[in-house]
């Protein structure tokens, strides 16, 4: 029956890939098309107000400086309305100002569209807040991702000089894509009893009489972006747990699809973009394959039992559902994990931190190689990267110049991509051992061992790859904790995209290369083969070693 379950949720994802692949090509390819007529009249006005009435094209350089001068000005406003939140209004409980370096660890994370949390969202933020700074930062960092995918596709891909515009992009990713999705998720989840109000927390009387108080707020709005922009912040400190956030398994299936058709859409995206949707699909299959991998490890681990039980001869026949909704059960719970880490949203509808040590696995590793789906182009673009880097690795084996969509691979792009790749590894491993070395770092830890050890290096892994989940075991909200994810989710975010725009660039300016009989091909089932193998063994020899420190001792030690 689990296995049903999940086949049912992959097959409508499958179903769903084409026709929003589509749709984003048309919304992105610059040519006049069908999502003109219902949108262009609104997007006039706001190219007027922002002077773009030319839209002309941009190198690399300008789309990067564009991109990150529009996320700068975004940080200063939002960080501004946290630190002041007590004086503004829709306030109704009376929550003060944000400690400054909360603050500064909250609005790097929304706005790297990491949305880790080290605060619970019904107590730590006003209304004000929730919808006007942390909505619109689930909106604007999820569009700035797009952009940047939707930038690096046409440098690999056109022949023109520009990549596009970033501005025009942006728009367009708000009006037509985000605004949208989430306005039709938004009346579903109220429609499935999900709350939608301004009203302050509710006082009840509990069954023996005693004051509650239960939390309540706009919730279905920050609800449904959250899950189609892979932002992942919840409402609720228990995020998608949360039965206000996550009423039932239906809402749970649409949570699902949210943060998910999006990034599993891009890779057709891109194969139209190519003019060869096989492209697309090699780069969906080998996503695919992948994700399968390791849902199949997580379910299996939790479908087995907790290790510990099964020592003492408790009837672990059901699983382990320590830490899991019982209207959610193994296989939606297993699901909901995979998809939150492989398109790095990071909302939860379990505790990660309880899952089994071979089930934790999963959501590190999907972290660790930060190209299976991914966030809203983040999957793409890294896995994009490394099928130039297949393609260079087979061009040595036979001494032959590696070519990719017709331009050679050449020192240049490979220099670039190798700081893509390593960098994500760095800012993971090198903060993680100054917190386990640090005694402010590990204040911090609440499960001395090896556990202990996988909640630090979750949390920077989390950080690292822009997806904010944690094992809330750690008690994170400290300066050290606040600042160092801060700077780990800066550059998570930027360094990588800045440094793939560049290879885009480059390819852009290279001469198209006529495909002959000796051009490796990269639309058949061999490339899939071969690139699935590249980026399993670049992740196992990078970060095996620390999950072997981590959830493999641990496992190993309970057995």
């Amino acid at each position: 029956m689990g296995i049903l379950q999940i086949a049912v949720v992959v097959v409508l994802l499958v179903l769903l890939v084409k026709p929003v692949g589509t749709y984003l090509y048309n919304v992105f390819r610059n040519e006049t098309n069908g999502t003109d007529l219902w949108f262009a009249w609104a997007e006039r006005p706001i190219f007027a107000l922002i002077g773009l009435r030319e839209r002309r094209g941009m190198t690399w350089k300008g789309y990067a400086l564009s991109f990150l001068l529009t996320n700068i000005v975004l940080v200063a406003i939002g960080y501004a309305l946290l630190r002041l939140q007590s004086a503004l209004p829709f306030n109704p409980n009376g929550i003060g100002n944000m400690e400054q370096t909360l603050s500064f660890n909250t609005i790097i994370s929304f706005m790297t569209n990491t949305n880790l949390q080290h605060y619970s969202g019904e107590s730590g933020l006003s209304y004000f807040s929730q919808m006007i700074v942390i909505t619109m930062m689930m909106f604007t960092s999820a569009a700035s991702g797009l952009c940047i995918a939707m930038a690096f596709v046409r440098g690999i891909t056109s022949k023109g000089s520009t990549i596009g515009n970033f501005y025009e992009d942006f728009v367009k990713a708000h009006t037509r894509v985000f605004l949208p999705f989430a306005f039709v998720v938004t009346l579903l989840l109220v429609a499935l009893r999900v709350p939608m109000t301004l009203k302050p927390t509710l006082t009840v009387a509990g069954l023996e009489g005693q004051g509650q108080q239960i939390a309540i707020g706009p919730v279905a709005a920050l609800e449904s972006i959250k899950h189609i922009g892979t932002n992942g912040g919840g409402f609720f400190g228990v995020n998608s747990a949360h039965p206000f956030e996550n009423p039932s398994p239906l809402t749970n299936v649409i949570e699902i699809l949210s943060m998910w058709v999006l990034s599993a859409a891009l890779p057709y995206t891109y194969g139209l973009f190519a003019r060869s949707r096989k492209q697309g699909w090699v780069i969906f299959s080998g996503m695919m394959i992948i994700f399968v991998l390791f849902l199949s490890l997580v379910y299996a681990a939790e479908t087995n039992g907790n290790p510990v039980l099964n020592r003492l001869d408790v009837d672990a026949s059901q699983g382990s559902m320590e830490g899991k909704e019982v209207r959610f059960g193994i296989a939606q719970s297993s699901l909901f994990t995979t998809v939150t880490t492989a398109a790095t949203t990071g909302s939860v509808n379990n505790m990660h931190d309880t899952l089994t040590p071979l089930g934790g696995i999963t959501p590190f590793a999907l972290m660790m190689l930060n190209c299976v789906f991914g966030g809203k182009g983040v999957g793409l673009v890294n896995m994009l990267m490394y099928a130039m880097l297949a393609v260079f690795l087979c061009g040595l084996m036979v001494g032959r110049t590696p070519e990719f969509l017709g331009r050679k691979i050449e020192p240049r792009e490979m220099k670039l991509i190798a700081i893509a790749i390593l960098m994500h590894p760095f800012i993971i491993l090198a903060p993680a051992a100054l917190a386990l070395a640090a005694e402010s770092g590990r204040a911090a830890i609440t499960n001395p061992g090896f556990h202990g050890i996988s909640q630090v290096l979750y949390e920077y892994v989390s950080s690292a790859a822009n997806n904010g989940s944690g094992f809330e075991g750690l008690g994170d909200n400290t300066p050290f904790w606040n600042i160092s994810t801060g700077l780990v989710m800066l550059f998570g975010r930027y360094v990588s995209m800045i440094a793939l725009l560049a290879v885009a660039g480059s390819m852009q300016r290279k001469m198209w290369v006529p495909e002959t009989i000796g051009t490796f091909r990269t639309d058949n089932g061999l490339f899939v083969g071969i690139l699935v193998g590249v980026v399993l063994i670049i992740g196992a020899l990078t970060f095996l070693p620390a999950l072997v420190l981590g959830p493999i001792a641990e496992h190993l030690t309970i057995r």
